[in-house]
C-alpha cells in the first residue's frame, strides 16, 4: 500500500523560501578589506535572488536547464546566485577560479554555459578566455574591477546591480521535479580531463539536512560560520544551503583569504565555526603564533579536503578551537564522513584523540565498503585495508556527458563498480564501530618491496617536528624495491633541521624499513586548485631532475 503523506518535492526553492520567511534576520556578512563589512540579511538576499531570477529570465533569456556559471569569490552576491538559478529551474555551475586557463575553457565549453556571473576583480582571468568560450552569450559583472578588459568581447556585458535594479520582487517559482539538476561542479582534473558532477535538488536538500545534524556540523541560528572553503569547491561543503535551513549567519571572506585578514575577521566578527582545508589552517596558525589575536569565539573548526596532521589539531586545541575531521569529495556533495567520538569516551583522553584523527563515521545517507585488490569486500575490523567505495542519497552515480551528448551520463569502470558504487580512490580501514581511517590515495600509496607505505603517515609524523612547516611524501622509482618514499620538506622560518635529524626523528614513529632515503627542501609544497598537496607535480619534478635531492 502507499502512504498517506503529502508528496512535496525537496527543492532548493524551498530552502530559499524557508530561510527568508523563518530566518530573515540572519545575516550574510561579506568582508571588504577596509572599513565596515557588507551586511545583508537573509530576507534582503532573498529579495535580490528573486530580482536576479527575473533578470536572468526576462533580460538574458535563461530558461529550462540552461547553465548559468559563476566565477566568484565567497560573497553575498554569490549566495544570491546559489538560490536564484536553481529555483528558477536553471542549473548553477560554479567555476574553479584556480584552475589553469585551458581547463577552465574546456569546462565552460563542456558544460555549455550560456551566462557567466563574474566578480570584477576576476575579469583579468576571464577576459583572455572569452574568444574560446563557444556557448557564452552574456557576462554579468559584480563589484569593482576594470571593465575595459572586456572590450570587443563577443558576449554581451551587463552590470549585476543594473540588472537587478527595478526588477519585480516576486517570482512565480516553478514546481520542479526534485530529481532535476540544480547545480554542477567539476573535479579538479588531477588525472585526465575534469569530470562534471551534477547535483539534484533532492540531493542538495538531503545533504543540507545532514550538515545540520548534531553529529555533523550541528550549527544553529546562534552560530556564525566563517565560510573559507570556496563556493566553487563542492558548493562550499553545502554551507550556504544548510545555513538557510537553520539561520546560521555566514561570514564570507570574499578575496581576502590570506592568514592576516582571516585572523582579523575572527577577532572582529566573532564567528563560532569555520570550515577550510588544512593548508588554510596551517597558515592561520603561523599568523596567530607570530601575532596573537583574540580568537576565543571560534570554538569549532571543520577540516576536510585532506588529512589533518595531528600536530595541527593539537595546536588548535590549545587555542580553544576544536577541530572536527571530515571526509568527502566532489562526487559526494561532499559530506561522506564526520569524526565525532562515540558516547562514553572520556573527553581529552588519548582514546578520544584517536577517534578524532579518523575521518569519522558514515551518516545515515551514506553507505561505505572496502574493496580488496581482487574485488573482494573486506570486513570492518580496523585492520583490513582496501579501496573505499560509497553509495547514498547525495553520492554521484555518473558523470555529466557534456554538451551535444544528449546529457547521456558517463560511468567509467575505474570510477563506478558494476553494482553502482562510487570508487573513491581512497585507501583505508573501517573499525567495527564504523569509523573510517584513510591511509592514502590509491595513486599515492608507496609500493615498496611488496609492502605498502602510507605517505600520509610519514607526512603527519614529519609535520609534528617543531622545525617543519609542511611535508609531502611521494613514491619514486627504485631499482631494488620498486618504489621508495621521497620526503619533501618545507622548514619554518629560521629553522635549520637537517635530513639526518629529521630521519632520526621519524625512526621511533614508523617502521625502520619505511624511513625515506631521499630528501629535499622546498620553499613551498605545490598545491592543487583546492589547496591539497599536488603530488603529481612533485613526481614530475623528480622525474625531470628538477629537485635537489639528497640520498642518505
Amino acid at each position: 500500500m502507499l502512504s498517506t503523506m503529502q508528496d512535496v518535492p525537496l527543492t532548493v526553492t524551498r530552502i530559499l523560501v524557508h530561510g527568508v520567511l523563518v530566518h530573515g534576520s540572519s545575516q550574510i556578512i561579506t568582508w571588504t578589506g577596509e572599513g565596515e563589512p557588507q551586511r545583508r540579511s537573509f530576507a534582503e538576499a532573498g529579495v535580490r535572488a528573486v530580482q536576479l531570477a527575473n533578470a536572468l529570465r526576462d533580460d538574458l533569456g535563461v530558461e529550462g536547464d540552461d547553465r548559468v556559471a559563476t566565477l566568484m569569490w565567497n560573497n553575498a552576491e554569490h549566495v544570491e546566485a546559489y538560490f536564484a538559478v536553481p529555483s528558477m529551474g536553471a542549473v548553477l555551475h560554479t567555476l574553479n577560479l584556480r584552475l589553469p586557463a585551458e581547463q577552465l575553457t574546456w569546462i565552460v565549453n563542456h558544460a555549455a554555459d550560456r551566462v557567466i556571473i563574474v566578480n570584477g576583480s576576476l575579469l583579468p582571468l576571464l577576459a583572455p578566455l572569452l574568444p574560446r568560450l563557444e556557448t557564452v552569450e552574456h557576462i554579468v559583472v559584480s563589484g569593482p574591477g576594470d571593465r575595459s578588459v572586456l572590450e570587443g568581447a563577443r558576449a554581451q556585458v551587463h552590470e549585476y546591480e543594473e540588472l537587478l535594479a527595478g526588477k519585480p520582487t516576486t517570482y512565480d517559482w516553478p514546481e520542479l521535479d526534485e530529481r532535476q539538476a540544480a547545480a554542477m561542479c567539476y573535479t579538479s582534473g588531477t588525472t585526465g580531463d575534469p569530470k562534471g558532477v551534477v547535483y539534484s535538488h533532492r540531493s542538495i536538500y538531503l545533504h543540507s539536512m545532514q550538515v545540520n545534524m548534531t553529529q555533523s556540523m550541528g550549527l544553529t541560528d546562534a552560530d556564525t560560520s566563517l565560510v573559507v572553503v570556496p563556493q566553487f569547491h563542492v558548493n562550499a561543503w553545502g554551507l550556504p544551503h544548510a545555513t538557510f535551513m537553520t539561520g546560521v549567519n555566514m561570514l564570507m571572506p570574499d578575496r581576502f583569504l590570506q592568514p592576516a585578514p582571516l585572523a582579523e575577521m575572527i577577532e572582529s566578527e566573532r564567528p563560532t565555526h569555520a570550515a577550510a582545508v588544512p593548508t588554510i589552517w596551517q597558515g592561520l596558525l603561523a599568523e596567530l603564533t607570530a601575532k596573537p589575536r583574540d580568537v576565543s569565539s571560534l570554538t569549532q573548526v571543520t577540516i576536510g579536503g585532506a588529512a589533518c596532521p595531528p600536530s595541527l589539531m593539537t595546536a588548535f586545541d590549545k587555542l580553544g578551537m576544536r577541530v572536527c575531521h571530515a571526509w568527502g569529495m566532489t562526487e559526494t556533495s561532499p559530506l561522506g564522513t564526520v569524526s565525532r567520538p562515540p558516547a562514553g569516551v572520556e573527553p581529552g583522553s588519548d582514546e578520544e584523540f584517536a577517534y578524532r584523527l579518523t575521518q569519522g563515521r558514515f551518516p545515515a545517507g551514506v553507505e561505505g565498503r572496502l574493496c580488496g585488490p581482487a574485488g573482494e569486500i573486506l570486513p570492518w575490523d580496523g585492520e583490513s585495508a582496501g579501496e573505499l567505495e560509497v553509495r547514498g542519497n547525495w553520492i554521484a552515480g555518473a558523470y555529466f556527458g557534456g554538451a551535444g551528448s544528449d546529457d547521456k551520463p558517463l560511468r567509467p569502470a575505474d570510477k563506478f563498480s558494476e553494482d553502482g558504487w562510487l570508487k573513491t580512490g581512497d585507501v583505508g580501514t573501517i573499525s567495527p564501530d564504523g569509523y573510517l581511517t584513510l591511509t592514502d590515495r590509491a595513486k599515492d600509496v608507496i609500493k615498496s618491496g611488496g609492502e605498502w607505505i602510507s605517505s600520509v603517515d610519514l607526512e603527519n609524523a614529519l609535520m609534528s617536528h617543531p622545525d617543519v612547516a609542511e611535508a609531502a611524501v611521494v613514491a619514486v622509482p627504485d631499482d631494488k624495491w620498486g618504489e621508495r618514499p621521497l620526503a619533501t620538506v618545507v622548514l619554518k622560518e629560521g629553522a635549520s633541521a637537517d635530513f639526518e635529524t629529521l630521519r632520526t626523528f621519524l625512526a621511533d614513529k614508523v617502521a625502520k624499513w619505511q624511513l625515506p632515503e631521499r630528501w629535499t627542501i622546498l620553499p613551498a609544497v605545490p598545491k592543487t586548485s583546492v589547496g591539497k598537496f599536488d603530488k603529481k607535480v612533485l613526481r614530475k619534478q623528480y622525474a625531470d631532475g628538477d629537485l635537489d635531492v639528497t640520498k642518505l
